[in-house]
């Protein structure tokens, strides 16, 4: 008797997980496991269009992903333990009181990407916390190896100004931007792993005379060249010369941060660095479990919808790391001594140079 109700019961359960989950139907016959993330399809048709210059991995791609982590990093328990409004992290406050959180020196050139957004979270009615991490989740999709990030929606449209001095600058000691990451939860290496969106990133107001310069050859595609050539010898200043942030680039054309290359050869996040240049599934895996933890700083999750499969799945990467024209493996500054550097081919022909993002 026993035997018959376990195998009834094991019948029913099996049953029960067979049934499908119904799905929402949304516009153009799209579907989403929760109803409530339909209104996410439109704000995607409407901002790879008309922000996204048709699905370009471009300035506004690059900058919309920076706005993301500048929202969200203005959070400090550090603060509130002090009595202090600590921020309200990836709220939208950046976009909500503009006028102040983008006058912040380390916010510098944010206003742009800010004022493009802002017209489309309006016309969609849509929170600008959700709104921000939506665009950096949607824009990395037009980098071929990008990763498909989650994205929770349902955060409040009501907020404060997030405090000054809570944003690292690229000139700031590597351990007091250690220190500024631990107050919100970071270790050492996942830093590194939140600075894998340099890889399609650029500068504008470092060095304000070369906007658009940026921090690898690839700035297109979500591959691992960043991580190769920030070891590279720095050997020249793309612009006019050296700038509060600034340290000497490897190539023609490209920028290189003091911070990018600081983390690049600490002890402490070296290895981690170094793992991402050959393996690039860990690269985008490491990076997507960063970029989970910082999109939800200073919210609940528990209290927002998973609405992740609103977002494109992402081209597929078809290229493998290299040395660019004209280096050597003698050109590396190998930091991490717990592992072999990988071995790279460098690629044919004339020294590289590296030309500048295309303004939209």
């Amino acid at each position: 008797m026993q035997i018959t109700l376990s195998s009834a019961l094991l019948a029913l359960v099996a049953a029960a997980v067979a049934v499908p989950t119904k799905r929402a139907t949304c516009s153009k016959g799209r579907t989403t496991a929760h109803a409530s993330c339909c209104i996410w399809f439109d704000v995607l048709d409407d901002i790879q269009e008309n922000l996204f210059d048709g699905g370009e991995c471009g300035e506004e791609v690059h900058e919309s992903l920076r706005l993301t982590f500048h929202d969200a990093i203005g959070f400090s328990p550090a603060l509130f333990r002090q009595g202090k409004f600590g921020g309200g992290g990836a709220d939208g406050s950046i976009m909500a009181h503009a006028e102040i959180e983008t006058a912040f020196s380390a916010n510098n050139g944010i206003d742009e990407i800010v004022d493009a957004q802002h017209p489309f979270a309006l016309a969609h009615k849509v929170s600008f916390g959700d709104f921000i991490q939506f665009a950096g989740a949607v824009g990395i999709t037009n980098c071929p190896g990008a990763p498909r990030l989650e994205f929770l929606a349902g955060r409040s449209n009501i907020s404060l100004p997030s405090p000054d001095g809570l944003v690292p600058e690229p000139f700031n000691p590597t351990d007091m931007i250690i220190n500024r990451f631990a107050d919100v939860g970071f270790t050492p290496n996942e830093i590194v792993d939140l600075l894998v969106s340099h890889t399609v990133a650029a500068q504008d107001k470092v060095d304000p005379t070369i906007p658009g310069t940026p921090f690898d050859s690839t700035s297109g595609t979500f591959d691992s060249q960043f991580f190769v050539e920030t070891l590279l010898v720095g050997q020249l200043f793309p612009g006019n010369g050296s700038n509060q942030g600034e340290v000497l680039s490897p190539l023609a054309g490209e920028f290189r941060l003091q911070s990018d290359a600081a983390f690049a050869r600490d002890p402490r996040t070296a290895c981690e660095w170094q793992s991402f240049i050959a393996n690039h599934n860990t690269m985008t895996s490491k990076f997507r479990a960063a970029m989970q933890k910082m999109t939800v700083l200073g919210q609940n999750r528990n209290l927002l919808t998973d609405c992740s499969d609103v977002i494109p799945v992402p081209k597929t990467l078809t290229t493998k790391p290299f040395l660019p024209a004209g280096k050597t493996q003698r050109d590396v500054q190998v930091a991490c001594h717990a592992s072999p550097f990988p071995a790279l081919t460098a690629q044919p022909g004339p020294a590289t140079s590296v030309a500048p993002v295309p303004p939209s």
